[in-house]
């Protein structure tokens, strides 16, 4: 509070809560948003930071963006104008070999993993050290471990249910290290959205990148022994890809992304076999827990098959490549599926309990008690009569059939 001019900077709620705290005695110390916490004695390099919104700031791009764009779909300005989201990369962070971590740098700038190894890394979320925080492992079912209020099985049962309802594909960038030699912190992840900005929708697809030798596959193979599943890291970037499609930026893409890059084992076969042998490991270590906890016998059917192979290689003597498991994971299946319509039903089940609801509270409004006028009464009436129609509605063939498609509602949770 002694330096005035930085203190008038918080907004109000802070200068108060500074205030009181002062004012009080009892209170020895309070947390401020502003100022890192104290690890280890010194101030924490792990700080968390607001950012402002460019659009709200910066009005002119904004502007500028948003008639080239109605200019360019040729949109009347009477017209909304959407901006949709049409992929999602999630990134990784990885880390070379130092003591106490293990390697997680395995990885090239972009992978495509199918949806069967895709859920295997997002059951772990396994994550590598980063020079801000002093530790790697699992984050947790989607990244979501110290933040889930529900059963993790339920957030993955839906997650998945998503993914193969919409075709989701995915696509993985990296961070921090490509390799244990090539240290790019974020650079992949900036440079990202104006790659795939330039992509045409259909060069997006994964049938047409494989089509075209744009990705590759890994496959697993033997070192010194001892079996090294590298097809846990789905497919990955080509050099003709990069030439194609970063070439849409750099002048010069292939000196940008060298050999080494693209094949992270041509920097150290040896860190490149630790490093995939961590994943499986942590991978086998986290779906242990759900067999821990029963947590697996609430997980869908294509779930349960991909934890047991995290755990034991094999479901029911299939492995991950069986044409049987991977079947699992279709569209055509999960529609056919009757645990599929068991969610649809549920979700049914629910939206007929939620009107329920609606109507028995509005029904006790109308209670002699509550001494309403004749306007009062009318209007809870016509209320009444409009759950009514809902709910009827929701019981309806028609409404069960209308959530085809949908993701339904985890039989764990009916309101």
């Amino acid at each position: 509070m002694r330096d005035a001019i930085e203190f008038d900077k918080y907004t109000a709620p802070v200068k108060q809560l500074i205030e009181e705290v002062i004012e009080n005695k009892k209170y020895k110390y309070f947390v401020s948003s502003a100022h890192p916490r104290i690890f280890e004695g010194s101030p924490s390099k792990n700080m968390r930071y607001l950012q402002n919104n460019t659009l709200l700031v910066d009005k002119k791009e904004r502007y500028i963006a948003e008639v080239g764009t109605r200019l360019y779909r040729k949109l009347d300005f009477d017209k909304p104008l959407y901006f949709p989201v049409n992929a999602v990369l999630a990134g990784r962070r990885n880390n070379p070999p130092e003591k106490g971590i293990r390697s997680l740098a395995v990885y090239n700038p972009i992978h495509y993993q199918e949806l069967p190894e895709l859920f295997m890394d997002f059951i772990c979320s396994l994550t590598g050290k980063s020079p801000s925080t002093t530790g790697a492992g699992s984050e947790g079912a989607l990244t979501k471990g110290p933040f889930n209020a529900l059963c993790t099985v339920t957030d993955l049962n839906n997650a998945l249910v998503s993914y193969i309802l919409t075709g989701y594909a995915g696509f993985t960038t990296a961070a921090g290290y490509v390799g244990p030699k090539y240290r790019v912190d974020h650079d992949i992840s900036l440079l990202i959205p104006e790659i795939w900005g330039r992509l045409k929708a259909y060069e997006c697809e994964p049938k047409f990148l494989l089509e075209h030798e744009y990705l590759e596959k890994l496959e697993d193979f033997e070192h010194k022994g001892g079996k090294v599943l590298a097809s846990r890291l789905g497919f990955r970037v080509t050099e003709k890809f990069v030439r194609v499609f970063f070439g849409r930026v750099f002048e010069n893409p292939d000196a940008v992304f060298n050999e080494e890059m693209l094949k992270p084992e041509l920097q150290g076969i040896e860190e490149f076999v630790d490093g995939i042998n961590n994943i499986v490991e942590a991978q086998k270590r986290v779906a242990q827990s759900y067999f821990n906890d029963g947590s697996i016998e609430a997980a869908c059917p294509p779930l349960k098959a991909l934890l047991h192979i995290m755990v034991n290689e094999t479901y029911e003597g299939k492995t991950v490549n069986d044409p049987e498991i991977r079947k699992m994971f279709t569209r055509e299946y999960l529609m056919n599926a009757d645990w599929y319509k068991e969610r649809v039903k549920n979700k049914q089940l629910n939206d007929i309990n939620f009107w329920h609801k609606h109507i028995e509270y509005l029904k006790t409004k109308l209670d002699p008690a509550n001494n309403l006028n004749k306007f009062e009464r009318d209007e809870i009436i016509k209320k009444i009569k409009t759950a009514e129609d809902k709910m009827n509605y929701v019981m309806s063939d028609k409404y069960l059939k209308s959530l085809d498609g949908f993701i339904g509602l985890d039989p764990l949770y009916r309101g």
